[in-house]
């Protein structure tokens, strides 16, 4: 009884504490103190996971070059981010002459507001969510969509061509490819019958015998979560799809013209956005903060589901090392004539699913199916050269 009082209590740690902070305050305030404490724990964490995420980068893609990352900021260069925050903090901010000087300045707050705000329903851990609404998920894509329209004020704002090329290159593939990451995430909320991000997290939040019920485990999971994936990469602007930031033919895209503090901004609400759509496809389909195997249920359950976001993190970063960048034309391709017919498919394989009932019929027909599409559309593909090399004539 002592060690499962422990277990709770390490679980809900934060959750306690939050409600003995609040308890000094009268009634009516305690609700507002909740939210703010809410507020300043994401505001607190995820940019310091951030800084740590950007050392653990360089050195990751430092041994994979086989060269050294940073080491001479701090302890095995762990004061590298203060360093590189501090630089930013006092470099010039330099305005073009020709840019729209306000909404050049507030495309990269808009940015990281609306990627902040995605987390607000985000369930870290049992009973940790800021917001437990039943649109959660709803609410998480109408966020992220806020992006793309930062996106383009940067470019368009900034008065110059690299710029608004980038912007509009930027904003084409992410919404390609957000149709895709929503369809992907329409094949939990088919199985679920919710939006809700905590229901979805309870529906896969139990065992036969010590395995989980994660819907990564089923064929129209796995499927769903390989192209919520490949969606995800790209909506980040991650490798092999970070096309906005071409430095061969686009400078840096969007964000050309921005230097100092605001160029920093934009450099976090790109690490934010990948730690907030990590955290919703590990509660999408590996259970958010449930654990592995059902003994491992005494470790806590925040410590999961973090575990699971910096593994995607390392994912990300393998990929960047590992990966060539894609040409446009094969980035769109890709989007349209093959992520998005799949999704489809899955969506219908999903309803399948649902309605055959429990047995192994379905489970060998949904492979199937899913696995027949797959060679159809991809190999028969490649072989009619649609996603594959053009050649190029030269005058001679």
């Amino acid at each position: 009884m002592a060690a499962a009082s422990i277990s709770v209590t390490l679980d809900q740690i934060f959750v306690l504490l939050r409600d003995w902070l609040v308890h000094f305050l009268p009634a009516a305030l305690r609700p507002f103190a909740s939210v703010v404490l809410g507020v300043v724990a994401i505001v607190a964490v995820f940019p310091g996971l951030f800084a740590l995420t950007t050392v653990f980068e360089r050195k990751g893609l430092g041994r994979m070059q086989n060269r050294l990352g940073p080491n001479r900021v701090g302890p095995f260069g762990f004061f590298q981010p203060i360093a590189d925050g501090i630089k930013s903090l006092t470099k010039e901010d330099v305005i073009p002459f020709r840019a729209d000087a306000a909404v050049h300045f507030l495309a990269p707050l808009v940015l990281v507001v609306a990627v902040f705000m995605g987390f607000a329903v985000l369930p870290v851990g049992r009973n940790m969510v800021l917001v437990d609404m039943d649109a959660g998920l709803l609410f998480f894509f109408a966020m992220g969509a806020s992006t793309e329209l930062s996106v383009f004020m940067a470019g368009w704002s900034s008065r110059n061509k690299y710029s608004i090329l980038g912007a509009m290159r930027a904003v084409g593939q992410m919404i390609s490819y957000e149709v895709p990451l929503l369809l992907s995430s329409v094949a939990v909320v088919m199985i679920t019958g919710s939006l809700s991000l905590t229901k979805i997290v309870a529906a896969q939040n139990q065992y036969t015998g010590i395995f989980p019920h994660w819907y990564v485990f089923t064929p129209w999971g796995f499927a769903a979560f390989l192209m919520f994936a490949i969606a995800a990469t790209a909506e980040t602007n991650r490798t092999p799809f970070d096309l906005p930031e071409g430095e061969s033919e686009l400078v840096a895209g969007y964000f050309t013209e921005y230097s100092g503090f605001k160029f920093a901004l934009f450099f976090l609400g790109e690490y934010l956005g990948m730690f907030s759509i990590s955290g919703l496809g590990a509660t999408l389909f590996f259970g958010g903060w449930s654990a592995p195997l059902s003994f491992l249920n005494v470790i806590p359950s925040w410590i999961w589901f973090f575990a699971k976001v910096m593994a995607a993190i390392f994912v990300f970063i393998w990929m960047r090392g590992t990966l060539p960048r894609l040409r446009q034309d094969q980035l769109m391709n890709f989007a349209w004539k093959f992520v998005l017919p799949f999704t489809l498919l899955d969506l219908m394989v999903t309803a399948l699913w649902r309605f055959m009932g429990e047995g192994w019929a379905r489970w060998v027909v949904c492979t199937a199916i899913l696995a027949g599409a797959y060679v159809l559309m991809g190999r028969t593909a490649m072989q009619q050269k649609k996603f594959g090399p053009r050649s190029y004539r030269y005058a001679e």
